[in-house]
């Protein structure tokens, strides 16, 4: 598991789930909903997958792939 890349593209996914904008919390449930196999396996990031993923958010915000507004992430 590439945790990094895969965050940024479980990020992306949640956020067309919901219509391609949504906040931080509801990402994370889609996460989890759909990828928990891969993060209880994923040894030390299992404790810090939701940091990771928000270091994930910024990477795509200095990409120019996400927005951040001020309680929600949105895809450009």
């Amino acid at each position: 598991m590439t945790i990094k890349t895969d965050l940024e593209r479980w990020i992306v996914e949640g956020l067309r789930a919901h219509e391609g904008r949504a906040n931080i919390a509801d990402t994370c449930k889609h996460i989890w909903d759909n990828h928990e196999p891969e993060l209880r396996g994923s040894g030390k990031y299992f404790y810090t997958w939701q940091y990771d993923m928000r270091w994930a958010g910024q990477d795509l915000q200095r990409s120019g792939k996400l927005k951040k507004h001020a309680t929600f992430w949105e895809l450009i």
